[in-house]
């Protein structure tokens, strides 16, 4: 199918071939049949991604700071390759679309094959929406018409936090597409609107609707005009859409308004505010967040988990409902705002001319396609017959910047990579010229020609695709953790036969530096302590999701428990953790684990969420013997006590080249697994006995 995508690293905007997204659990295949072109925020990102390296810097002044850290504490050429790599990655354009339904996925019931329907899906020919971003069209509104959905909302919820009531006097700053339509829909509420822009033709367009109209750019003084207006009262409310760097936006509208007026932010402009100005009227100021209560709410939007209506009357969808019977009543015309039709072929015409002021609403329109592709070729690549083909599924952070620049590097067969939206993994597979790009992971189980699978998706659908891969006779790789609860485990141990190996991403065994210290200190009892300054991660992010990510104690603090596994030639037979305040979910990210071995010895695993950023992220410490090793950040190590061991400096290596080095080998020429069976499981449950020591407040046995 055709996608348009943005690349931030060259700028260019590409009517790209994808395969198209399966429909999944909650979510709503649709074949699209008309989308519209957001000028303004699609726009912003075009130029963001024209911009040099240094203008995106200038732009983004918190990213370099985040840049400048990482340099700290992993270097110059590792950071630049992470900052390059995430560049390289694709944007899809778009989020206001129309179309037909061809597919529901389990757990959807709102809606059928078919329905009509409008959504925040991008410009492509097909997309898959969660439900609660989707919406039904009623029968008297175009497909042209709908597409107006979410940008209609984004303005109405912008109304809904003004609160405004009939008869009082509302301004609505910069005529854009939103801003008109908020300005249409504050008239239907019956308010008085003024609607100030610098563009006369947007002008023109509000004061055909019925708006006051106020062009600063032809000598009017808004501030002056509102208060004439409003007989020296001023507004009621300040509803602010334009798109500004300027901070005198802010201003005028505190000037314009009433004592105890209200204004609300749905732009983006600059944000000096004056106190005075905000002072002596008491004025209230908001910003509104997109299209409404549930935006960026995981739990509503990606699970499908609806705010009870009594409690929250407005959610995204409500609202988006509200516009198409706003629109569906006549009360919001949007037909007049359409300044141009574009079939998608030629995209170009849109997309080459984002400054063109004429243009106030901008329609793709979509041609009739066969039934969609969910694999297509992407290079001849590695198709010839042989052992040692891989397949890749999950196309996130880890693959793009970890996993395939390290696979690249080694020249292992990389046949085909699947992803949930099809962008980012063609997208890799074009990079590192990997035969096939498929959105349906099953077609990689089922190709005779890939041996290995690697597994990086989230966590919690690592321990059922392990089953799958095994069932399928493939050698399966998974990013760590194996599982995030039991139940996966003993799945994986039904499946595991031993007549293919099974690898997880404990890659840090792998490291030089680990493997020096392994040498010197031999199977000798040990105490060895190890810290992760892992840094904090925001609580919204899927990994601190006990049922989705599996929290970091799982997610990421069972690489230590491999390592120190590893160090120490043994088994984990017992496990306590403690941690920082209480969470009666025992989801934590700063907590010290304990570690009893079967061989005596012990290990300590500090799992810190809230150290500086200028410390170095990991350190292991190892005590044997008389003897003291010291690794820092996997750059340097030493040794003391040590009769044949000093030091090792080296960049920083983690180990995972050489991991995939010795796991593609191993696929290809036979022999035994990198990390034993049995470890793997044992480490796997001594994460998951940590959250319920937690729980419990007692060490847990292993087992």
């Amino acid at each position: 199918m055709k996608q348009i995508i943005q690349s931030f690293k060259t700028g260019e905007t590409i009517l790209e071939d994808v395969p198209a997204p399966k429909v999944r659990p909650g979510y709503v295949l649709i074949k699209t049949t008309r989308s519209l072109v957001s000028l303004g925020t699609e726009r912003m990102l075009v130029e963001f991604g024209k911009a040099n390296l240094l203008q995106k810097a200038r732009q983004q002044p918190d990213k370099v700071k985040m840049v400048i850290g990482k340099i700290k504490s992993d270097g110059l050429k590792p950071t630049m390759q992470a900052v390059f790599n995430k560049l390289g990655q694709p944007l899809p354009l778009g989020y206001c679309n129309a179309g037909t339904v061809i597919a529901v996925g389990e757990g959807v019931h709102e809606f059928s094959i078919n329905d009509r329907v409008a959504s925040n899906g991008p410009h492509a020919e097909y997309v898959c929406v969660p439900k609660n971003l989707v919406a039904h069209i009623p029968d008297n509104v175009t497909d042209e018409q709908a597409t107006f959905t979410v940008l209609g909302s984004i303005g109405l919820q912008g109304i809904r936090l003004c609160n405004p009531t009939l008869g009082e006097t509302i301004v609505v700053v910069g005529l854009g597409l939103i801003g008109l339509m908020t300005a249409e829909l504050l008239l239907a509420n019956g308010c008085r609107v003024i609607g100030i822009d610098l563009d006369p033709k947007k002008i023109s367009i509000a004061r055909s609707k019925g708006i006051i109209g106020i062009n600063p750019g032809e000598g009017s003084d808004p501030v002056k005009a509102v208060m004439d207006l409003t007989d020296n009262i001023g507004s009621d409310g300040v509803i602010i859409t334009a798109s500004a760097k300027t901070d005198e936006i802010i201003a005028q509208a505190a000037q314009m308004s009433r004592k105890r007026g209200r204004i609300i932010l749905v732009g983006v402009i600059g944000l000096n505010i004056s106190r005075a100005d905000f002072y002596e009227k008491e004025l209230t100021f908001q910003v509104s967040c997109s299209y409404g209560p549930g935006r960026y709410d995981d739990t509503y939007e990606k699970r499908g988990i609806d705010y009870p209506l009594p409690f929250v009357r407005w959610t995204e969808q409500r609202n988006f409902k509200a516009v198409l019977d706003m629109i569906s009543m006549g009360r919001l015309d949007v037909t007049s705002l359409i300044t141009e039709r574009v079939p998608l072929a030629d995209y170009g015409k849109i997309y080459n001319n984002m400054g063109n002021k004429d243009a106030i609403a901008s329609i793709l329109e979509y041609p009739e396609v066969g039934n969609p592709a969910d694999t297509i070729k992407v290079t001849d690549g590695f198709f010839a017959q042989g052992k040692g083909g891989i397949g890749i599924i999950g196309a996130g952070n880890f693959t793009g910047m970890t996993m395939l620049p390290a696979l690249s590097s080694i020249g292992a067969p990389l046949y085909s990579i699947a992803s949930a939206s099809g962008v980012t993994g063609t997208a890799l597979a074009k990079k590192y010229k990997i035969g096939k790009s498929t959105t349906d992971y099953k077609s990689i189980l089922a190709d005779p020609t890939i041996d290995l699978v690697m597994i990086t998706t989230r966590s919690n659908e690592h321990a059922g695709m392990v089953v799958e891969g095994l069932k399928a006779g493939k050698h399966v790789f998974v990013e760590k953790p194996l599982s995030i609860d039991r139940a996966g485990v003993d799945n994986v141990l039904a499946a595991y036969d031993g007549t293919k190996t099974l690898t997880v991403g404990f890659n840090r065994r792998f490291s030089p530096h680990i493997v020096a210290i392994k040498k010197v200190v031999g199977d000798a009892p040990m105490n060895v302590i190890a810290t992760m300054n892992a840094g904090a991660i925001p609580a919204n992010v899927w990994v601190h999701d006990m049922k989705v990510g599996g929290g970091r104690i799982i997610g990421e603090a069972c690489h230590y428990m491999d390592l120190i596994t590893y160090l120490t030639g043994s088994r984990i037979t017992a496990v306590c953790m403690n941690a920082l305040g209480v969470n009666p979910e025992a989801n934590t990210d700063n907590a010290s684990i304990l570690l009893q071995y079967e061989n005596g010895s012990t290990g300590v695993i500090n799992y810190f969420a809230n150290g500086s950023k200028d410390y170095s992220k990991e350190r292991v410490e190892v005590y044997s013997l008389e003897r003291t090793l010291i690794m820092d950040n996997f750059q340097t190590t030493v040794g003391y006590g040590t009769k044949n061991f000093s030091k090792l400096k080296t960049t920083m290596d983690k180990g995972h080249t050489a991991q995939f080095k010795l796991l593609s080998d191993r696929v290809r020429n036979g022999g035994g697994a990198l990390i034993p069976f049995d470890e793997i499981i044992n480490t796997t449950l001594a994460s998951l006995a940590a959250i319920e020591s937690l729980t419990r407040r007692e060490w847990v046995p292993v087992r």
